[in-house]
């Protein structure tokens, strides 16, 4: 493969890199926060949820789709009432 770039190549709004500018090049993580790139959609939870499989009683599950969007959440929070006042063992 040969070192010398290609004429046809080469993008005269994209120069490629002097080896100079590689030398001062710095990682994105270096800079200051306020040049950082900001990653799209929602921010990492602090505390992630595991994904299971689970069978439920056919009117469970109806009762809780039927509050509508959120429903997963509402029984996780039903759930963990319900761990406040009983011993799962």
């Amino acid at each position: 493969m040969s070192k010398r770039p290609n004429p046809e190549m080469i993008d005269e709004d994209n120069p490629e890199w002097t080896d100079e500018q590689v030398r001062q090049a710095v990682r994105l993580d270096a800079l200051p926060e306020s040049l950082q790139l900001r990653l799209r959609g929602r921010p990492r939870a602090a505390v992630t949820k595991e994904r299971i499989t689970i069978r439920l009683s056919p009117d469970v599950l109806q009762a809780f789709r039927a509050t509508g969007d959120g429903w997963q959440t509402r029984m996780d929070a039903a759930l963990k009432d319900w761990l406040k006042s009983h011993s799962p063992a």
